[in-house]
């Protein structure tokens, strides 16, 4: 008898111990005071058994996409920091297997939706995560006409608060605290978390900031390229044809021929050797879209001063023109912006807009508040924090040219690139296109290099990188801390990432 109860007594201790200790069960987070807080939803989700709101379960392509997600403690709020603030927030706590981490997710584009996709990867890597729709529910800037408080919510106040909030919930739920926080997003999400390093250097000890998207009227100066003039207009036909000819340029001017650009701007590219000998035809181009096309690989100018304005694209970027391109209006993230933000006119027609004055109408800080390019870093990198810095050659969609500058502003700020190099790099992807796709290798982990960085000290000096077809690899390549580039060794298959050194250019 002795001997059973010291056994039953020692499975208690067992299973006590395989969980961290909590202050709370998950339904009781509904009752949670938090500053200007209203928690909607707390729920043990089980295994497999989530599906976002709004979606039927098991349909479209015939899998539930969170059906290998582990049972986690689902908590939503609505926040309202300010009287017209309506900023809805997720927090998702793995039920058990915690890694003592928290990982917040970004957003794309204007928001107004939940990172489900990005914060069940988070929780299946052990994370607790969190993810809000910024203040407003849809996709467009129809939101900040009239309301500026919400626009604050949309350019940084909405991740602040759901950062603050989220980790009260940790506590709350496992009775500690996250021991470290990342951030990690993409686009609109690697704006924000550059916002956050540089306004809440406390808030996060590492950050995955891919392709920020900083508002420029980049969409209206090519919206002027080819949509304007009706003669200027280039037919997504011919989209490849430009593509090809860019690549038959470029590619083999770092000593190999693999049908990647590896540096855009060590080529020269003449969109002229596709002018039309005479008519117009499905293989070449006319002269006013020859001129439309190195409209759009320039960069902006001021037409009456000459200054450059902003980055545009580069080449290796043709086959997704049709996103800024394809017409008959400018890119709607922009458009927008210039429209609800700007000018605050829903009417307002982009042919008018005058690349000299109304450039620096749409500069003004109140308009901008939302872009993240202060170059002062300090204040986080102070502290240990950590800055992994990643973009598309192939973005057609944010200027990889723009985050390079952005990059060497901080490295600057920072005395150069000795003292730079602990804390901040940024890895460029030969073919890759705005957050992933494209010809190039597009998968890499992230994540995994900033843990090592962040909590072993090991800077990442080369990532791989994937790129598969119909679901199976082809080609690997190794990802290098700029300026360094990938440089084949000469032996063995240029498919092959163990065949490529990192160096300097």
């Amino acid at each position: 008898m002795k001997i059973a109860a010291m056994v039953g007594a020692l499975g208690v201790l067992v299973c006590l111990s395989a969980e961290p200790a909590r202050a709370a069960t998950c339904d009781s987070l509904a009752a949670l005071a938090l500053k200007d807080t209203r928690i909607t939803v707390a729920q043990l989700v089980p295994a497999g058994h989530f599906s976002a709101p709004g979606e039927q379960p098991n349909t479209g392509r015939g899998a539930n996409p969170y059906k290998d997600l582990p049972a986690f403690c689902r908590v939503a709020a609505t926040l309202t920091p300010t009287s017209d603030s309506d900023i809805k927030v997720e927090v998702w706590l793995p039920a058990s297997g915690w890694n003592g981490k928290f990982q917040a997710v970004g957003n794309g584009g204007w928001a107004g939706v939940i990172s489900y996709a990005a914060m069940a990867d988070a929780v299946r890597a052990g994370y607790a995560s969190a993810s809000t729709d910024t203040g407003h529910v849809g996709g467009r800037g129809t939101f900040a006409l009239g309301h500026p408080e919400k626009l604050i919510d949309f350019a940084w106040r909405s991740e602040h608060e759901m950062t603050v909030k989220a980790k009260s919930v940790i506590q709350s739920f496992y009775g500690s605290a996250p021991r470290l926080s990342y951030w990690n997003g993409c686009s609109t999400g690697g704006r924000q978390g550059l916002k956050a390093a540089q306004m809440f250097p406390d808030d996060y000890d590492g950050i995955i900031a891919g392709a920020p998207a900083n508002r420029t009227a980049i969409s209206l100066w090519i919206a002027d390229a080819v949509l304007k003039d009706p003669a200027s207009y280039i037919p997504p036909s011919k989209y490849p044809i430009i593509h090809q000819a860019a690549v038959a340029a470029c590619d083999a001017h770092d000593g190999l021929k693999d049908g990647l650009i590896d540096d855009p701007t060590s080529c020269r590219f003449d969109p002229a050797v596709l002018a039309c000998k005479g008519a117009d035809g499905p293989a070449c181009l006319t002269a006013p879209q020859v001129a439309a096309a190195k409209k759009i690989y320039s960069p902006a100018v001021n037409p009456r001063t000459g200054q450059e304005l902003f980055s545009s694209l580069v080449p290796g970027t043709e086959l997704g023109w049709g996103v800024q391109a394809l017409g008959p209006e400018p890119s709607a993230n922009i458009y927008d912006q210039y429209r609800y933000v700007v000018f605050k006119d829903p009417n307002w027609d982009w042919k008018t807009f005058n690349f000299d004055s109304d450039v620096v109408r749409g500069d003004l800080p109140e308009n901008l508040i939302m872009n993240a390019t202060d170059p002062n870093m300090k204040p986080f990198f102070s502290r240990g924090g950590k800055l992994l810095l990643y973009h598309g050659w192939s973005d057609p969609n944010v200027p990889t040219l723009n985050t390079i500058k952005y990059y060497k502003s901080v490295v600057d700020n920072l005395g150069g690139p000795a003292n730079a190099s602990t804390s901040v790099r940024l890895f460029l992807a030969p073919g890759m296109g705005h957050c992933r796709g494209g010809e190039g290798p597009d998968v890499f982990d992230k994540v995994g290099a900033l843990e090592a960085w962040v909590e072993r000290g090991n800077a990442p000096e080369r990532m791989t990188a994937s790129h598969s077809t119909d679901g199976k690899v082809d080609r690997t390549r190794p990802l290098c801390p700029y300026p360094q580039v990938a440089r084949y060794t000469g032996t063995g298959s240029i498919d092959d990432a163990s065949n490529f050194v990192c160096r300097a250019p």
